[in-house]
């Protein structure tokens, strides 16, 4: 039995994205946790945003990672881990920021890296990984002690 056929691990692509180009999935489910293929800057209509300023390529990157999200019934707040690799050290500050401002007070852990070069000539790729179905796991447990 193939990763794909097994019951125990579900491969979700985000209908709000354009299909993946290779041979992966945009999440795979598994165990209780999500995890997020890298995600470049590129548009749902398939535009690559290599030639963008860095700012703009990091937005597109962060909508595309809440598609990602959305696909699988998770959230921002759901993210345990991200890594982010740049192509110059440089923009580090700027995507930090953008970061900030889109995870509000939720800091999940966090790995950087330079990068020699990334697919289409990117800026950024951004990787992650989630808790998931937090909700059904809540509810399959019943109410808290101090619900009660």
């Amino acid at each position: 039995m193939t990763a794909a056929e097994s019951p125990s691990i579900a491969l979700i692509d985000s209908p709000e994205l354009m299909p993946p180009a290779g041979h992966y999935s945009h999440v795979a489910r598994h165990g209780g946790l999500l995890f997020l293929s890298g995600q470049l800057p590129i548009t749902p209509s398939g535009d690559t945003l290599a030639s963008e300023p860095f700012e703009a390529q990091a937005r597109q990157v962060l909508a595309n990672v809440d598609a990602c999200l959305r696909a699988a019934q998770a959230r921002r707040e759901d993210l345990i881990s991200v890594t982010v690799s740049v192509t110059d050290i440089a923009d580090w500050p700027t995507f930090d920021a953008l970061y900030r401002r889109w995870l509000g007070d939720h800091r999940p852990a966090r790995a950087v890296a330079q990068v020699a070069g990334l697919h289409y000539g990117s800026a950024l790729e951004v990787q992650a990984t989630a808790v998931a179905a937090i909700v059904e796991s809540r509810e399959a447990r019943g109410p808290r002690e101090e619900d009660r």
